[in-house]
This record gives structure tokens, sequence and C-alpha cells, in this order.
């Protein structure tokens, strides 16, 4: 599904600038030198981590997307090491100091049980795990998303999924959003970062 409309789209579906979430919250690197973008799509978001001197890392499932994020890195002039690779084949045992999910919501409950449990896995002790993406409410709104408001997140969920993590920021949103033709308008957004135990 996502290789087919990636490669429907002319340009960059989510656009070239990355999630307004990042820009606002720069103190996420903080003690970072190396992360993972999951399903990081075209690029935006590991680019511009690239740009504040991170060492990137990323996959995502599209052979399109991922060749637009290699040139969006040669545009920008910065190193992203992006491969192609469907979630489950990705190597999880690979840990770095900060692992980046920008709306990845296209699991529902249960699949979303191991997704996160990867996630952890990827995370060193005492790095830091940042998610950001949609809440229920955002099936409203429908700019962007999956259509399923069983796939979104809540407080709730974020918080049991990860226990004994120590919450940097939780935070639950609306705000107009511009990212491409993919997320446009208002939107109900979900923040989440918190550090691994020791």
């Amino acid at each position: 599904m996502w290789e087919d409309r990636f490669a429907a789209e002319e340009g960059f579906l989510f656009g070239r600038r990355p999630a307004a979430f990042l820009k606002e919250n720069r103190w996420l690197m903080q003690g970072a030198s190396s992360a993972l973008c999951v399903a990081d799509g075209e690029g935006r978001n590991g680019v511009w981590l690239a740009g504040q001197g991170l060492d990137v890392t990323s996959f995502d499932l599209s052979t399109t997307a991922v060749r637009r994020s290699q040139a969006l890195a040669v545009e920008a002039g910065v190193k992203v090491s992006a491969h192609v690779s469907a979630w489950d084949d990705w190597d999880w045992s690979r840990a770095f100091d900060a692992v980046f999910g920008i709306f990845i919501q296209w699991m529902g409950p249960e699949p979303r049980k191991q997704q996160f449990a990867t996630l952890s896995q990827a995370v060193r002790p005492g790095g830091r795990l940042v998610l950001h993406g949609y809440t229920p409410e955002q099936i409203a709104l429908g700019t962007g998303g999956p259509p399923s408001a069983e796939n979104m997140y809540t407080e709730e969920i974020l918080t049991k999924a990860f226990p004994n993590w120590q919450i940097e920021r939780l935070a639950s949103y609306e705000r107009d959003v511009q990212e491409g033709r993919g997320h446009s308008g208002r939107s109900a957004l979900i923040d989440f970062v918190a550090r691994r135990p020791v």
C-alpha cells in the first residue's frame, strides 16, 4: 500500500519539512548522538535530525520513499543511513540513544503490542523514545492518518505500554498541521517522550 501511495505522488507526500513537534522540542536531542527513525517515509524527519548533528539511521517499507529520503539528505548536505525494510525484517538488536516514531499508526491494538516491544528494544538503557501521532479525535477531523480510531494513541495507551519509563513529555492537543498533502488541516495530536530505565 505505502509503495503505491508514494509512487503515485510526483512530489513529497508529507512535504520536505520535519514535523513541527520536532522543531519545537529541540531538547529531545540533548545527550544523544545516535538516532533511529522508524518508518521514516520520505525522510523529512530523519534528514532534519541529521542536520542537528545526530548520526541517523532510518528505514521504510517503500523503495520510492527511501529513494526520496536519500535525495533529500544529499540536498540538505547531511548523511542519513536510509534502508528499505519491513518492520519485521529490521534488525531490532541495534540500540540507539534516541528512537523516533512519527505518525506510525498503521497497526491495530494487538500488533501494536509487538511494535512497542521492538521500539523498546531499540532504545539503549537511559535512551529516549519519541512518539508523535494522532488521538482518536482525529477521525472526526479527517485531515490525515488511518481511518480507524483503534489505531490512534491515547495517554493511557502509551503510559501503560511503557511502564517504569521516565515520562518527559505527554501531551494531547489540537493544532493546524500543514505537512504536505498527507497531513493538512486541524489535527488532534499526541506527543510521548520517555526514557528507558537504566
